[in-house]
């Protein structure tokens, strides 16, 4: 469809881009290092000027493979092959470090939502919410790991053998997060893999990098030099060099399959690399023919178009029942319509500008073969385009030979399924490479059983009446075959980057003996009954 240009809305004093950031910095064994090497501009897709232009942010290292072993080195050097002074450290010491960072953190809350906003176009509230419920999962963490060593403070006894049972750090971890939630899910990899005593290498995604800068002295001054270590740049140049090394423990990475394979396959041993994974997914909705159709229809709103769909929990494809599925098209794509396309900070704003510059182009690709195999563009603006957006296209009905229905479109286009058989949609979803959430709309207990009890062998979460999501962060968040490898979530994820390692002694008095002075004496940090209430 043509373009069309919105109606410039002038910017906010709060919101505006007063001068660029330019990030000529980086942190690696303790320091902020200046960078006087290459750089990258860093663009917003949201314009400053009534004239479409886009702003320029700032600029960032681009740095290569002499920097990505140097922070490897410094990520060595702190891990100590097991004796350094961080996987060593006291629980109590590592938590006042993790309480010093969390604070400093906090102070930054303007600085980083005012960057989510203009570097990846998530609106206000949104990103005000990932930014609070980042801090949350912080403090959600350190309670948890206080429970975890205040239940392994004992001994165990089993055949004459005692065993001081704790968890450990696994070593050295690369973290690499995704561009959607920049803030949120890649603190939801590193916070743990740092609170369980690890040492590690963290690059920020390729778009929402600028908001790392005003936490930069935070990871400095909060953490033992070496602990955390952070570098810019393309994960080919990057990334790549630092896993061919073999030194990396732990890749821990949210993104595309492709790419963790790709990283992967750099390792030369990889028997010894433990994966933490959050990869690609194909959430599907289900609307069953008894479901509460305004119910439905909000949460696949939701589903669909939150952070326009950018989300691997966002509803991908929405079967609906061919008894109810006129209506609920109706219904639906002028709900659709009536959402406000705006920038982050108008109110009211359920739309906003796709970060990705080519986003509008790849989305068109793919109503544009869908409506060649056959589909229709059910709403009256789908497909609407301006310099940054393209407003979400309602098509139906979708087959298995439509891109759309193979891909994930990580963008707004609503893919709508008619299906006359349950067994329809459940094989489907059998037969998918992915396997992370379902969303089930219906009433019947005796069909919402059996359905319940075959969907939870094919996915990981089922959500009955509602939209995919991910939190709250106490639950589990993982996923089947190439939707995640490892679970996320407070409780799991401090387990995912540990591993059990013990103490054990015949039960004699020698040996008892010399336990018991250790525990008296407060020589050992491992070797310990004392916790922190």
């Amino acid at each position: 469809m043509e373009a069309k240009t919105k109606t410039f809305n002038k910017i906010p004093e709060t919101y505006q881009i007063k001068s660029p950031i330019h990030q000529n910095t980086y942190l690696v064994g303790g320091q902020l290092k200046p960078w006087k090497g290459k750089t990258t501009e860093v663009y917003s897709t949201i314009s400053s000027t009534e004239e479409y232009k886009p702003t320029l942010l700032g600029s960032i290292p681009y740095m290569g493979e002499p920097e990505a072993n140097e922070a490897l080195q410094a990520a060595a050097n702190a891990f100590d092959k097991g004796k350094g002074l961080w996987p060593t450290m006291k629980v109590a010491d590592r938590v006042a470090c993790m309480e010093k960072f969390a604070k400093q953190m906090v102070t930054k809350r303007d600085e980083v939502v005012k960057l989510l906003m203009w570097e990846i176009g998530k609106n206000l509230p949104d990103s005000e919410k990932e930014f609070d419920r980042t801090v949350e999962y912080i403090y959600d963490t350190i309670e948890d790991y206080k429970q975890l060593d205040r239940d392994s403070a004992n001994f165990k006894k089993r055949d004459g053998i005692y065993a001081h049972i704790r968890r450990g750090p696994l070593g050295i971890v690369l973290c690499l997060g995704p561009y959607n939630y920049p803030l949120n899910e890649t603190f939801a990899l590193l916070i743990p893999a740092l609170m369980m005593g690890n040492t590690a290498i963290f690059k920020p995604a390729k778009h929402g990098v600028l908001l790392i800068t005003p936490l930069l002295e935070a990871f400095r001054s909060s953490f033992p030099k070496g602990v955390v270590n952070i570098v810019f740049g393309r994960g080919r140049e990057v990334a790549a060099p630092i896993m061919k090394s073999g030194r990396v423990d732990v890749l821990a990475l949210i993104g595309n399959s492709k790419s963790a394979v790709a990283l992967q396959d750099q390792h030369p041993y990889k028997n010894r690399l433990r994966l933490v994974l959050g990869l690609e997914a194909k959430n599907p909705a289900i609307v069953l023919p008894d479901a509460d159709l305004d119910l439905a229809i909000n949460e696949c709103i939701a589903g669909t178009l939150s952070f326009n769909g950018q989300r691997c929990t966002a509803l991908k494809l929405v079967y609906v029942h061919e008894d109810i599925v006129d209506e609920f098209n109706k219904r639906f794509a002028k709900r659709v319509d009536e959402l406000k396309f705006g920038n982050p900070w108008d109110e009211g704003a359920k739309l906003t500008p796709l970060p990705e510059p080519d986003k509008p182009a790849y989305i068109q690709g793919l109503i544009d073969d869908a409506v060649g195999k056959g589909a229709k563009i059910i709403n009256k603006k789908g497909g609407e385009t301006t310099e940054n957006y393209i407003f979400p296209a309602v098509l139906y009905p979708v087959t298995e030979a439509m891109r759309v229905y193979q891909e994930e479109q990580f963008g707004p286009v609503i893919p709508i399924v008619p299906f006359k058989k349950i067994d329809e949609p459940i094989n489907d979803i059998a037969d998918s490479n992915y396997g992370q959430q379902v969303s089930l709309f219906g009433a019947d207990i005796r069909k919402l059983a059996p359905l319940i009890d075959t969907l939870v062998n094919l996915v990981c979460r089922v959500n009955l009446n509602s939209s995919c999501q991910r939190g709250p962060d106490m639950y589990p968040f993982t996923g089947r075959k190439d939707s995640a490898v490892g679970t996320l979530s407070v409780h799991d994820a401090l387990r995912s980057f540990s591993i059990r390692t013990f103490v054990a002694s015949k039960d004699n008095e020698y040996n008892n003996r010399i336990l018991n002075d250790l525990l008296g004496s407060k020589a050992s940090n491992f070797v310990s009954t004392d916790y922190i209430l």
